[in-house]
């Protein structure tokens, strides 16, 4: 996943929010084009209520004279062979501090020799995405201010997406995994491992673009059919 993805303002993402018996849907925040450092809405699970809670796409926060800064150290995405090594960014997060990071595409980038050589747009067209994200919870030093941040967890490559990425491709969550990403108490990463295999668990609408700031689209779109 190459650091972009939207949300509309439509009837999956409503239905997501639904489903997840979410209490404050209206503060879903929607966006054709999210890029890193934003604030993203995040649902979580506090206190046995699930909620929308502002975040910003980058786990690894620092404080200034401001508030919080995002982390010289790049976090918007965890890797999945991290998430298991003692003292990565996002360790103690994949343990007590997981959410699901609504979404209605995202894009990614294809790299030859470090150079891009394409762009693609991949839009759900079923339902809403459920990404598999983590988020971290910061207090100021000086002014004891709250600030919550959260990176989404990047699988291995999928084989569907061999022409589009072929570096990771973001965790996607199936319905049937929701109560069990969300369940703080949940703490055994063993009960985790299905999510952190490569999976596309809803049909894709995969388009060609011309560079992510235009998202003008190249040729005919295909689809990526759900893996079975």
């Amino acid at each position: 996943m190459c650091g972009r993805f939207n949300v509309n303002d439509d009837s999956f993402v409503q239905l997501l929010l639904e489903g997840l018996e979410v209490d404050n849907p209206q503060e879903q925040r929607h966006s054709p084009f999210i890029t890193p450092c934003q604030p993203v809405s995040v649902i979580l699970e506090e206190q046995g209520q699930r909620r929308l809670q502002d975040a910003t796409w980058w786990l690894l926060l620092e404080p200034n004279d401001k508030g919080f800064k995002p982390s010289r150290y790049t976090s918007f995405n965890t890797r999945y062979d991290k998430v298991n090594q003692a003292g990565s960014a996002g360790y103690q997060s994949y343990r007590s501090q997981r959410c699901i990071i609504p979404a209605s595409g995202f894009g990614e980038t294809q790299f030859v020799n470090k150079k891009a050589v394409s762009y693609h747009n991949m839009t759900a067209t079923d339902e809403a995405l459920a990404f598999a994200g983590l988020y971290r919870l910061w207090r100021h030093p000086r002014t004891g201010e709250l600030a919550y941040s959260c990176s989404i967890i990047t699988n291995a490559p999928h084989p569907k997406f061999a022409n589009i990425h072929t570096k990771a491709s973001p965790a996607m969550l199936a319905p049937h995994q929701y109560n069990m990403w969300l369940e703080p108490t949940v703490n055994d990463p063993n009960q985790l491992n299905d999510v952190l295999q490569p999976r596309i668990v809803t049909r894709l609408s995969a388009q060609a673009i011309n560079k992510p700031s235009l998202r003008e689209a190249v040729g005919e779109a295909f689809v990526i059919d759900r893996d079975k």
